[in-house]
């Protein structure tokens, strides 16, 4: 049996807590393998004395005894430098003015603090978390993407630079990367993880989300950026898992394919009951009305910094803006109620089935080669738009050594149902990945 990445997250921080590892030790050896692997990889905003920095907030923390110290006490955390962190410049890939994108610490961050993590710095993101790539490459090859527009907090987890970090989600922007990277991601359900001191892309459609390298860290961070969550929540001991019939699931590609129905297959062998149903009937209408969504709310965030700073936006992000603003409120609305719907009918389909969870690739395939783009969204764009809790779990690799990854997706306001099945799941595919 492998030793999973949870098993040495809870004794990493275990000792971290206790005192048997120190933070200033520990930061030291995260410096060695940092200063080997992050050229390789640029995951992270270059930052002059990260780790002088680093070593005065461990020692800060100092003066709280062992059984004050919090729950991530110690733990380095990548920061998507869409989110506002006290001390940092906030540059959202992007060339516009800094002063006009600066604002208040991320109510996320905040909590993270005061968890006990430290922010390991900010990580690359995509041009104000649309698809403009930043220069990060994937850990596991340097000549494919990482997925945006999460890239460098994904790459991050995946390099071993920290073992946790925070991202975005507005169409696929967590879960993707998570799978090209080889890592674990979460997205909550929207709201569930506050979006404030974030800069918004559209706020009808933005998750905060993690990159961790396990179920069980994942959940300890959970615990702390989500407010209300939930102790002692009840759920079944084991879920009832719906596979999404219809023309969605022959987006993935054909790799992907045999590797998703291999990894069902390996489900049912470990006692799972998972079934078929129809669910998505139209992918394209739901793919238009994101992208309406998304166009129009984005034209609305950029309004006044696009009138005056055209010239300074990638040309993908330019034409996003420029479709909004003649998008009308009047079709915007409209197009938020059939999202709505949309959620209600998969809501109500899960019920009447008894589905639990549902089961799909979490990309089309492996990371593709190149980083001028940052892959298809398109196996996560349902999911976010139905505003539904998302765990992506890394299950394979293909041929090429490159991670392949599944996502399951739970019912609205069944986070904490999912990330305790998730535990489990993490381990049946974990005990025989191939």
């Amino acid at each position: 049996m492998k030793l999973g990445e949870g098993t040495k997250a809870r004794a990493l921080i275990a000792n971290l807590r206790s005192g048997d590892l120190s933070g200033e030790e520990y930061i030291t050896s995260l410096r060695t393998h940092f200063e080997l692997t992050e050229p390789k990889v640029l995951a992270f905003l270059p930052e002059k004395k990260r780790f002088k920095r680093l070593q005065a907030d461990a020692k800060r923390q100092l003066k709280l005894n062992g059984s004050k110290r919090p729950a991530l006490y110690n733990i380095p955390v990548g920061i998507k430098d869409i989110f506002q962190v006290e001390g940092f410049t906030t540059r959202a890939g992007s060339k516009l003015p800094e002063r006009l994108i600066q604002g208040e610490e991320a109510k996320s961050v905040k909590r993270l603090k005061s968890a006990g993590a430290l922010v390991m710095g900010k990580t690359v993101s995509t041009e104000f978390a649309y698809f403009a790539p930043g220069p990060t490459m994937n850990p596991h090859n340097p000549e494919h993407t990482p997925g945006g527009s999460s890239s460098g907090s994904a790459a991050a987890v995946a390099a071993g630079l920290v073992p946790l970090a925070l991202g975005t989600q507005t169409i696929g922007s967590v879960i993707r990367p998570a799978a090209f990277c080889g890592v674990v991601g979460f997205k909550p359900c929207w709201g569930r993880i506050s979006t404030a001191g974030v800069i918004p892309l559209s706020p009808f459609l933005d998750h905060v989300g993690t990159f961790a390298n396990s179920v069980w860290l994942t959940k300890q961070a959970a615990k702390v950026l989500i407010g209300n969550w939930r102790k002692g929540y009840s759920h079944k001991d084991r879920p009832i898992i719906g596979i999404p019939d219809g023309d969605y699931l022959q987006k993935a590609d054909k790799e992907m394919l045999t590797h998703f129905w291999e990894k069902v297959e390996q489900l049912k062998q470990a006692g799972y009951e998972v079934r078929k149903r129809k669910l998505i009937d139209d992918y394209d209408e739901l793919a238009n009305r994101h992208t309406l969504i998304l166009d129009a709310e984005a034209a609305k965030v950029h309004k006044e910094w696009h009138r005056f700073h055209s010239e300074k936006y990638h040309k993908r992000t330019r034409e996003m803006i420029e479709r909004g603003l003649a998008i009308s409120s009047t079709t915007l609305d409209e197009q938020r109620n059939l999202a709505l719907q949309f959620m209600q009918t998969v809501r109500s389909l899960m019920e009447i089935h008894d589905i639990d969870l549902w089961i799909a690739p979490a990309a089309q395939g492996a990371a593709p080669k190149g980083l001028d783009s940052t892959g298809s969204p398109v196996m996560n764009l349902p999911w976010t738009q139905a505003s539904l809790p998302v765990l992506g779990l890394p299950t394979g690799m293909n041929e090429q050594g490159l991670p392949l990854g599944i996502q399951f997706i739970g019912n609205i306001g069944g986070d904490e149902a999912l990330l305790d099945w998730g535990m489990d799941l993490e381990a049946i595919f974990r005990d025989s990945s191939t």
